[in-house]
Formats: C-alpha cells, structure tokens, sequence
C-alpha cells in the first residue's frame, strides 16, 4: 500500500536540496541533487513510517499537497521552493532496504552441531533469536 505525505524541498546556494516533511514534526533530509533529495525523501520516509509502525506508533495523517506552504516551513525560504507528494510502499521498501538478511558464517564445535542437527534446530533461526533476546528487542 502506498504511503503519501507532502514534502518541501529548497534549492540551497552550492546546489544541494533540503526537504522537510511539515506533518511528520518537521522531519528532514538532503541531497546532493534534486534527483538524490527526492530519493533521499523517500527513504527518510519509509524509515520515519516503518519505525513508527515497529514502535506501534500511529503516523499523523498527511495534509493535502495545496495545503502546504514552503515559506510558512522554513524562515528565509529561498526562491524556487517547492511542495510535492512523496510517495512509498512502506512494505515493499522494507523488505529491501530495513529487513535484508544477510548471510553469516559462524564456528560452533563439531559435538554442538551434530547434536543440533539431531534434534532439527534452525540455526537461523536459533541465532536470531539468541541475538534479540541479547540485545533486548523484539
């Protein structure tokens, strides 16, 4: 399901972008370029959306885009601001970006693994569930 909120973007002197995103407490990124500031929003977002969903937080809702003034968000807003939708499938982006795994390579003794073996464990999955209950997360 897409997720959409508006964002401000600003042209800076040397070039780069800043954006901020009025309805999520002012959140914001930048980029080298327009093209990078809008990819850059579009992960602060699915990070900002992703992090309250994990937290059991419910996001504000998004204002609608004409409501949206660049100059009531940032003081001395320069020439060239701009608002435009953001848009991202928090869910898709999760799943390449936050929720990747990855492969390890670890050394257990050779007794440890076959007894392991013996008994079916996962060692996926065994592993990351000694690692979150280690680091106290769900």
């Amino acid at each position: 399901m897409l997720s959409n909120y508006p964002a401000c973007f600003y042209p800076e002197a040397d070039g780069q972008y800043s954006v901020i995103f009025p309805d999520l407490n002012h959140l914001s990124t930048c980029g080298a370029t327009l093209d990078d500031a809008f990819a850059k929003a579009v992960d602060c977002l699915a990070g900002y959306l992703y992090s309250c969903r994990k937290d059991g937080e419910k996001a504000p809702p998004p204002t609608g885009l004409k409501s949206v003034d660049p100059r009531a968000e940032y003081e001395g807003c320069p020439d060239g601001a701009f608002v435009n939708m953001v848009m991202v499938d928090v869910d898709a982006y999760a799943k390449e970006h936050f929720e990747k795994s990855v492969k390890k390579t670890l050394t257990i003794p050779a007794w440890l693994n076959a007894a392991a073996q013996e008994k079916g464990i996962n060692f996926s999955q065994t592993l990351q569930d000694a690692l979150k209950a280690q680091l106290h997360v769900r």
